[in-house]
């Protein structure tokens, strides 16, 4: 084989192998990873959301649940995070409020109605708000200083005026809407107040009692997503927040019980006011 033929065959393989490692390189940076940072009011349909946004795309997703109040504390203390998806619309404001998302991206993923959950066949016979200060009911809620829910609680038995009746029979503060919707599938509570998709959750072990009308629910809530600040790469960052709003992902929330439209809260909340971001 001459000189030239060997530096000939050189050179294209120098060309072959900085051509791959280029190649892989840009695909390594195009699939990327993101990082969630989330109220667990929206667990068990997100995490299927982001194994199909996976299988989809190759992007991995590493998602942060516990409150909402505490996935923001623990976003500032990081200084991490490329989606914020809380609870409520409460603790967006409070982020919009300290800098830690941008506002132009706030989406709706999902709404949220209060409810009253009971333990399957409902054996202390609990059919309204007022039923949970009757002796020996033992009541549950979450931390309603780091819980989105566990705020609504205290809000809906301090508007119809039966907070100090109740306040005796709780006897749990969850720290996250997970843990409160556990409380009654192990036995811990009788009952909770907390979203009516936590029976989606557990429907073999769980019960709804729906907040009667004259027992007014003063507001409904909604789960809120946006960009976070901290975010290294927007543009991936937004592409699971459209992917959240998109109709294959509203089919996943809707196959645990949330509610998709204002429209159909209303059914159940008829005169409750839908707070803004």
């Amino acid at each position: 084989m001459s000189r030239l033929t060997v530096t000939l065959a050189a050179s294209i393989a120098v060309v072959v192998f900085v051509t791959c490692g280029l190649f892989l390189g840009a695909s390594t940076m195009k699939l990327g990873k993101l990082e969630v940072f989330a109220g667990s009011a929206s667990k068990p349909a997100l995490e299927e959301c982001v194994e199909v946004f996976k299988g989809k795309t190759g992007i991995e997703v590493e998602i942060h649940f516990s409150g909402s109040g505490t996935m923001l504390s623990q976003m500032k203390i990081t200084r991490r995070g490329d989606l914020y998806i809380p609870g409520s619309p409460d603790y967006m404001v409070k982020a919009l409020r300290e800098g830690v998302v941008y506002p132009e991206n706030i989406k709706i993923i999902s709404y949220l109605v209060p409810a009253i959950i009971v333990q399957r066949g409902n054996p202390k016979k609990i059919c309204s708000l007022e039923d949970l200060a009757k002796p020996g009911v033992k009541v549950g809620i979450g931390d309603p200083d780091s819980v989105c829910v566990g705020g609504y609680a205290v809000e809906i038995l301090k508007y119809n005026n039966l907070y100090d009746r109740v306040k005796g029979n709780i006897v749990v503060y969850a720290e996250s809407c997970s843990k409160t919707a556990a409380l009654v599938t192990t036995g811990a509570v009788d009952a909770i107040i907390g979203w009516r998709v936590f029976h989606f959750w557990n429907p073999d072990k769980t019960d709804v009692i729906y907040i009667e009308p004259n027992y007014k629910v003063p507001r409904v809530s909604y789960i809120p997503a946006a960009i976070s600040k901290y975010t290294k790469d927007r543009g991936l960052a937004e592409k699971l927040l459209n992917f959240l709003v998109s109709p294959e992902a509203q089919k996943i929330f809707e196959k645990y019980g949330y509610i998709s439209t204002e429209e159909e809260v209303r059914r159940y909340a008829p005169n409750a006011v839908v707070p803004e971001t």
